[in-house]
This record gives structure tokens, sequence and C-alpha cells, in this order.
């Protein structure tokens, strides 16, 4: 059966379709997948009261899989019966199967909403609706309009959330009836493809990462030598893609063309094919070093990004902190010290969070980020909530340095960064044999989304359960804090300092 994901599949890439339907093993788990679902459906929930009253038809078999015959059958008969809004009204054509998330009775016909959890039109979603207007024709249902149902950016939380000003609805007529015409021809060479025992050929294209990155890059791109053009520091991905296909692949190829090009990318392709010694540049490394002083703090935020916002005075989307490590010396070659908050899951962490950051970091002393503008913006926001922490925010905000700054600047690169200066690509490359700065080793939460999805979890956890999840986030921000520490006194090594 094709359905409107699997027909979008085929539109970008008809070897994706396949994989997916035939071997989705193929595709690295997706950690994230689970959350993204639930957060796609809290969305269409709360989408179907965006007209009023409704009917829902949505219909579970005994084993949990959606009984499409029942809600075919149900769509069928509240339409014949004159219903004005029905949610997740169902079709089958030929064995060509959508469901649409609010159709909405007009003079004439039904008008078709598609619900998606982003904040803007893309030109993906109109190839959707476009598939859902051609079943809905071909089942005898007058389509008189089509439409996105979007989240608006710009809406802030102010008690109960207000659906008027929370979704914004786009009319997608014209580009939908650009895509009509292509319909009937890409189903039959989806079902096509479908239809295929082998693997169809399709070679390496922008189709790859447009509309999303392909879940099956790994196994197509297997071919590929290590590292190639699309390993390259900073070179998008359509230009490594017309570099493959003028025979411009491995390092080897590239080098010819690279001299007096960016300067990273040029130490990364004389490290990779010369196995190079780690490249320092002690002037640069320590004109950095000047700019920080004693006493030195080193701060990680964690946040989380509802969608729907939870907290008066959020937006959708809004990154909001509920957690932060802090790492600090107050003299030079004086004792580590070590500071953290973790807020109650459940609860608007803003308020007490900020507070505990002004008593934490003095409004005088030098703060180290990495990726800075992340804190930094934080601590904008925060101290754009809270003016009577504004002043101590600002200024704390005001005294952040970042540590990427030497790794983005090539004053030091080895081998192992490959074409990333993140601080899960730089640490490794550094410490490659250290246990106690291993990701991998630590329980429960190894990188900066699990922590996203953990905490709000918290509070519906066993106090057993939630005790461990609270100190698997505790454990893991700790890191990030005490790897910048590490990375710092190696720069200071580095240059003798």
């Amino acid at each position: 059966m094709l359905s409107k994901s699997r027909y979008c599949l085929y539109t970008q890439c008809p070897k994706c379709l396949w994989l997916r339907v035939n071997r989705p093993e193929l595709a690295p788990k997706d950690a994230s997948l689970d959350t993204r679902m639930e957060t796609g459906n809290e969305v269409g929930d709360l989408a179907m009261g965006l007209f009023g009253d409704f009917t829902e038809v949505t219909a579970f078999r005994e084993d949990g899989n959606l009984d499409l015959s029942k809600m075919i059958s149900r769509t069928t008969e509240l339409i014949n019966n004159g219903e004005n809004i029905i949610c997740e009204a169902s079709f089958s054509y030929k064995g060509n199967y959508c469901a649409v998330d609010i159709l909405k009775k007009e003079s004439g016909g039904y008008a078709v909403y598609e619900v998606k959890s982003s904040t803007g039109f893309s030109p993906v979603y109109a190839t959707d609706i476009a598939y859902q207007k051609y079943i809905l024709e071909k089942c005898g249902v007058n389509v008189t309009g089509t439409f996105l149902v979007c989240i608006n950016s710009e809406y802030t939380r102010r008690g109960d959330i207000d659906l008027q000003r929370f979704f914004k609805i786009i009319n997608v007529r014209d580009e939908v009836s650009c895509r009509s015409p292509q319909v009937e021809q890409n189903i039959a060479a989806a079902n096509a493809v479908l239809s295929l025992d082998s693997l169809p050929e399709c070679d390496l294209s922008e189709n790859c990462n447009s509309p999303y990155t392909c879940a099956f890059w790994n196994y197509c791109a297997e071919h590929l030598p290590s590292p190639s053009v699309f390993d390259l520091y900073r070179f998008g991905f359509n230009k490594a893609v017309e570099c493959y296909r003028q025979g411009v692949v491995s390092f080897d190829d590239i080098k010819p063309i690279a001299n007096g090009g960016n300067k990273i990318r040029s130490l990364q392709i004389k490290h990779a094919l010369q196995d190079l010694e780690t490249h320092i540049e002690k002037d640069g490394i320590r004109e950095f070093l000047d700019t920080l002083s004693f006493p030195l703090y080193f701060l990680d935020f964690e946040t989380m990004q509802p969608v729907i916002p939870e907290f008066d005075g959020t937006r959708p989307y809004q990154q909001i902190p509920f957690q932060y490590s802090l790492h600090y010396i107050l003299t030079d070659g004086g004792e580590l010290h070590h500071k953290e908050f973790l807020a109650e899951s459940g609860e608007d962490p803003r308020r007490a969070l900020a507070e505990r950051l002004c008593e934490d970091i003095p409004t005088d002393v030098c703060v180290l980020a990495y990726n800075k503008g992340f804190e930094c913006g934080r601590i904008r926001e925060l101290a754009a909530t809270f003016p009577d922490l504004a002043e101590h925010l600002l200024a704390i905000a005001d005294n952040i340095k970042d540590l990427i700054d030497p790794f983005r600047a090539g004053f030091y690169y080895n081998r192992a960064m490959g074409g990333s200066f993140s601080i899960k690509s730089v640490l490794p490359a550094i410490f490659p044999n250290d246990p106690s700065l291993d990701y991998h080793n630590l329980e429960g939460v190894h990188n900066g989304s699990e922590a996203m999805e953990m905490f709000p979890k918290i509070k519906d956890m066993p106090p057993d359960e939630a005790a461990r999840a609270r100190k698997s986030l505790l454990r893991y921000c700790e890191l990030d804090t005490y790897a910048m520490v590490k990375i710092w006194d190696e720069l200071r090594r580095a240059c003798g300092v």
C-alpha cells in the first residue's frame, strides 16, 4: 500500500522508498524518532480543535495497529451524512491510501488541512497535499481548498493555549496545483518501485540531503573512500555532490585543487594524506589565552525545546535552560571547583536557574563556553524575562569567551578532528585513550538530545527511576564542563603556558 509518507519518500528518492519498505534495518537507529513522533502527535491532536467540534475516525485493531478499513468506511459514512469536521479522514484508491489531518466541509465540497509541527512552509508539504488531493478526488470528494496548518513561531503563551494564535494557516493552492499534474505518474512509478525484488539503481545526488537527510546515507555511500569530499569542513553538501559527479571524491583527488582554499580544509586534507602530527600555532593559541583571566569559569547549559510552550511567557521551540554545570579555578595553578544546578521537572526552571547562576558567577569574572553563542543567547533571554536580574546576567554574558575559537582559527588541529570542531569531536581527538572523558561510558545520557528528551519525563517517573535520571543528567553536564577544562589545559600545554 502506498501512503502519503511513502509517496513523499519516492519523490525524494526511489531507492530510499524501497529500502524503507524492504530493508529498514539498514538505517541507523534514530534515538530521537520516538520523541519527534510524540511531538507530531501532540500537535496533531491539538490542531483537531482548531475549527470547533470534530469527529475523529482513528480506529485500532486488536493487535494495536490502525484499522484502516474501519477508518475508511467510517469516513465515507460521515461524508454522506454531511459531517462538518472530520479528523484523520481516511481514503483508499486502488490500494493507495491517505489520511487527511483535518477535512473541513465547505460549500460544494471539502477543504484539506495538513497539520505540521514546523513553523513554516516547505515544498515537500505541497507534495504531500497534492497526493491527498488526488486520492480524495478519485474517491469522489470535491476538494475546494488545500491548506497547511503550522505553528506560529511568534506566539507567546499567556494562560491556556490559544489555538487561533498558536497555529497559522497557509493557503497552498498554487504550490499544490504545480505538483498535481505529476501525481498520477508518480504513484504508478512508486508502486513499480515497491514491486521490485531488488534495489533500484540511484546514484548519490542532492536528493540525499533534501528535503531531509536520508536515513540510508551510510549504506548508499559505503563505496566512498574515507575521508571523502563529503567530509570536508564547511563544504556544502551540494558542492560535494558536484565534485562527486566530476570524479573528485577522495582527498587525493581534491589535493590538486585545494591550494589557496579554506585554511581548515587545507589542514584537513594535508593531515589526512600525510598522517601528520598535531598542528600547533603557539602564537595564535597564546594570543587567545591572553584574553582569559582568573578566576576562570567554565559554563555549559542543557535545555529543552517544547514545541507546545509549557510555561507562560515562552514561545514554540524556545530553548528553555533547565540545567547547568560550572567548573571554576580561582587562581592560576589553583584547585578545580565545581557547582551545578538541575531544576525540578514539570516546573518552569528559568527563575530558579537564573537566580542560582547569579549566585554562582560573579559579575566581573571571565567565563568560558564552547560555542558561546548558545550560552550567551540563553542568558540574554533570561535577562529579558527577569529585569531585576538583568544587570548581573548581562554582565556574565558580556564576559564569556569562546573555547572553540582557537580550533576554528586553525591554531590547533589533528587528523582525528576531521571536519568538525564540536566538543564531541575535539575531545576524543585530543584524549583518545582517556575513559573518564568518553561520553559513551556515561549511563543514561550521552548527548544533549538525550538530556533534552529525558528531563521533561522525570516528573512522571517512579522515585527511584527519577533519581537515576537526575544523576545521569548531572554527570553528563558535568563532563561537558570538565571536558572544557581539559581542552583549555591542553591549549596551555601546547604553547608552553
